[in-house]
């Protein structure tokens, strides 16, 4: 699933890729986006940028637009030189951005959009992103803040929260916790300042060090991996164990649904018990 490292190093690829070249084919599965390319015809601009906010990421054209999408559970971006043969199904394209040297193609994009620079600066949702972990701006003390306004909700759902903090995922939210040592059922309010610093500070080192160029693919090279092992089947500590031996003390690792979406949330319940 894409999470903030996922669509950063998107963003990073497609923007080295795609910036300063001009759009020679604009296609989109979505009637809407359609509509304005047949007003306001996107073949012939120049792309600008590419940059990821969160879990957003946003295809900035000449002329005052912008290409805003969300990839949810199970959307992705592409990249081909003209004329290679897609490794997804054509059904699948839900946008296509084509320049003289390469094919951008976004699969099962379930949140597409074109905006104004105006629109983009009103965006409710893009407005209402908490700090993002991958920024380099990132304020971790309005992160803190945000983390803490979050009162007696659990802290693996207010990790989730993207309005809290933008960038973390269901593996993240897991992974993070664990090397935090820290219950994921605890409110945030039972947690002292040091542990809220604790779970920042890891938060920035695993989606940080979890960013790896790559080719064609938009995710991190070999997958994500917090404990630091190579090898294929132990790169996490918890995260799709559930029942299985924690790699630190042997106990079988629990899982549960949690939050209003019932995501899976795993941990150790020896290393993580709960706050006093």
């Amino acid at each position: 699933m894409p999470e903030g490292d996922t669509i950063f190093l998107a963003a990073r690829t497609l923007h080295r890729v795609l910036a300063g070249r001009i759009v020679t084919r604009f296609e989109s599965a979505y009637p809407a986006l359609s509509r304005i390319d047949e007003d306001h015809p996107i073949t012939g601009r120049r792309i600008e940028s590419v940059t990821a906010r969160g879990k957003h990421l946003l295809i900035a054209f000449s002329g005052d637009l912008v290409l805003h999408t969300h990839m949810r559970m199970n959307g992705s971006w592409h990249l081909y030189r003209p004329g290679d043969r897609w490794k997804r199904p054509a059904g699948d394209m839900r946008v296509l951005i084509a320049t003289e040297s390469a094919v951008a193609v976004g699969f099962n994009v379930p949140i597409a959009e074109l905006l104004s620079g105006r629109d983009v600066t009103h965006h409710r949702q893009l407005q209402a992103l908490g700090p993002d972990l991958l920024d380099p701006a990132f304020d971790r003390q309005e992160a803190v803040l945000r983390l803490r306004a979050s009162g007696r909700e659990p802290i693996a759902d207010a990790l989730l929260n993207q309005r809290v903090v933008a960038g973390i995922g269901n593996v993240y939210k897991s992974e993070i916790l664990f090397l935090a040592r820290i219950d994921p059922l605890t409110p945030v309010a039972d947690l002292d300042e040091a542990a809220l610093d604790r779970i920042i500070d890891i938060a920035l080192t695993q989606l940080r060090v979890n960013i790896a160029p790559r080719e064609r693919t938009m995710a991190p090279a070999r997958g994500r991996r917090t404990t630091g092992s190579l090898h294929p089947s132990k790169g996490l500590w918890v995260y799709g164990r559930g029942g299985q031996p924690c790699r630190k003390c042997g106990t079988p690792i629990a899982s549960r649904q949690t939050g209003t979406d019932a995501r899976l949330t795993y941990w150790c319940p020896r290393c993580q018990q709960p706050t006093p």
